[in-house]
């Protein structure tokens, strides 16, 4: 007599079992479908592409030519890659204000839109390096001081202050640099910097360095005033003026009172 009873709740429990079964059926295609209905934000868009296109006939053309290949008055920047028009943009380097200028930093001539627009046309272009993704929440300061001081300190010097390296050559100051700036000036070396690859310096090295030089901008000046932080040496000799001043004025105080 009891038999029928399990019978029918067998088929009650594989009832069950089998709509289970078809719900996580359609659920696991409806999410299998929906990345694919949704864009990639880091992939600029046609309209994007083309908008780039359009402003950078207008103010970059007639140095880079129109498809940017150069010419006489500017180089071919088709292999430059997204990272080196973001970095010249945002830096405000680019556009010049005559071919024959040098390309220093000052405010951009841009927004930011624009920027991202002209972006995206150079990036088109060829196989260039990307705008990097910077990382600082986990990057690591100590380690960052110590490849900075090794691979951009020589040229940058020690306090990112920048300077003349000689033969018309300045590095420059990294004091208004942001953390994409820092990588996209390693991954595209503008100007006479070297160019620093992933081979070179990793993401994870490139952001140690990029964490470092924010820390540069405010740093902590445990020693006392920091006289600007132009090295060693020149601190070094103002303590020597300051002490043999000091010194000079002891020496007056003690023939004064005799």
């Amino acid at each position: 007599m009891k038999a029928p009873g399990i019978g029918r709740v067998a088929i009650a429990v594989a009832a069950v079992g089998v709509a289970a079964l078809a719900a996580i059926t359609v659920s696991t295609g409806a999410g299998a479908s929906s990345p694919a209905a949704t864009p990639d934000s880091s992939v600029p868009s046609a309209a994007t592409i083309e908008r780039g296109h359009d402003l950078f006939q207008l103010h970059c053309a007639t140095c880079h030519g129109a498809e940017g290949r150069g010419t006489r008055q500017g180089p071919s920047i088709v292999h430059a890659g997204a990272a080196a028009a973001d970095f010249q943009l945002s830096t405000g380097r680019m556009p010049l204000d005559a071919p024959s200028s040098a390309p220093v930093r000052k405010p951009p001539a841009f927004g930011r839109a624009d920027i991202d627009a002209i972006t995206a046309f150079v990036g088109s272009l060829d196989q260039g390096p990307p705008v990097p993704e910077v990382d600082l929440k986990h990057a690591d300061i100590s380690a960052g001081q110590q490849l900075f001081s090794s691979n951009c300190a020589p040229c940058h010097s020690a306090a990112g202050a920048g300077g003349a390296l000689g033969r018309g050559i300045t590095a420059p100051s990294l004091s208004d640099a942001t953390p994409v700036q820092v990588v996209e000036a390693m991954r595209t070396g503008p100007g006479p910097m070297p160019v620093f690859g992933t081979d070179t310096l990793n993401p994870s090295q490139a952001n140690d360095i990029a964490r470092y030089v924010q820390y540069l901008h405010h740093p902590t000046n445990a020693g006392g005033l920091s006289l600007g932080r132009v090295g060693p040496i020149p601190e070094g000799f103002v303590a020597w003026l300051v002490g043999l001043g000091v010194l000079l004025l002891f020496c007056r105080w003690i023939g004064a009172r005799e």
